[in-house]
Order: C-alpha cells, then sequence, then structure tokens
C-alpha cells in the first residue's frame, strides 16, 4: 500500500511521466502539430523519466518560462531548436538514461536515492553530466567492464 502511495506522489510531483504495472517509469509526449507521440523510453527512476520529458518538452514546445518543466536546471545548453522529432526523442532517452546512471551509481554509492524536498536531485552535477563545456551528446570514451554476474543478481 506505502508503495503505491508513492507512486502517486511521484505522478503529481512530476509531469509527463506515468509508472508501469511491473515499476518502471516511463515518458512520452505530443508532437506538436500531429496526432503523433513520441516515445521517450522506459526508466528506472521517476526522475530518469522527468528529465526525458523535460528536454522533449523544451524541444519541442519552447516555453517562454522553464516554471512548466521537472528539472529546469537540468537542461543541456547545446540543445537545437531546429531538431527533428527523432533526434528529439534520442536526445531525452540519452538524458533520461544519463540520470538514471546517475541515480543507480549515487544509490550503490550511498545504498539511498537522493531527492531533496524540492524535487532536485542532491547529488547531481550537471557538469559531470554534459562535460565541464556541457556539450550534449559528447561522450568520453572509457572501458566498459560489464559481466553477466551484473545481470543475474
Amino acid at each position: 500500500m506505502e508503495s503505491n502511495v508513492e507512486e502517486n506522489e511521484a505522478q503529481k510531483k512530476y509531469k509527463g511521466i506515468r509508472r508501469r504495472k511491473w515499476g518502471k517509469w516511463v515518458s512520452e509526449i505530443r508532437v506538436p502539430g500531429s496526432r503523433d507521440r513520441l516515445w521517450l523510453g522506459s526508466y528506472a527512476t521517476p526522475e530518469a523519466a522527468a528529465v526525458a520529458h523535460d528536454v522533449a518538452f523544451y524541444c519541442l514546445r519552447r516555453p517562454p518560462s522553464l516554471d512548466s518543466l521537472n528539472f529546469p536546471l537540468m537542461l543541456p545548453a547545446s540543445l537545437n531548436a531546429e531538431m527533428s522529432p527523432k533526434s528529439v526523442q534520442k536526445a531525452a532517452s540519452d538524458a533520461g538514461m544519463a540520470v538514471d546512471a546517475q541515480m543507480v551509481l549515487n544509490k550503490s554509492a550511498n545504498n539511498e536515492t537522493e531527492v531533496n524536498g524540492n524535487g532536485g536531485i542532491q547529488a547531481l552535477d550537471t557538469k559531470q553530466f554534459w562535460g565541464a563545456d556541457e556539450s550534449f551528446g559528447q561522450w568520453e570514451e572509457k572501458e566498459l567492464s560489464i559481466s553477466v554476474d551484473d545481470y543475474l543478481n
């Protein structure tokens, strides 16, 4: 029962997200001027789904104020106004996956996800996400160490 209350609070707290029956958080948005929906992805945390929605909302609608966004300070500075819906989908998905990855790292380091009372992610450094120059989509190649055991636990 308690998790149901937490689920409803997260859905009310963040715009543009919902929770699947099996616990994943998803986000999608309508493309302006059409009846099409743009699938933004499914995520482990509501914060990641909300960031994905923010990126897509900002790219597609260019609101005059950032007050309507869940995490206005987490928008990458290099978002292009002339992005195609497919490019918006990729940018939003990348942003959401980056937040999910950071939340998982923080959770494993701290054994809990840190979210402040205002809904902001506390242990999140945007320079760590987007690089020192806050360029979006420019990732450093690093050696990735994944084993089958990572998926079995």
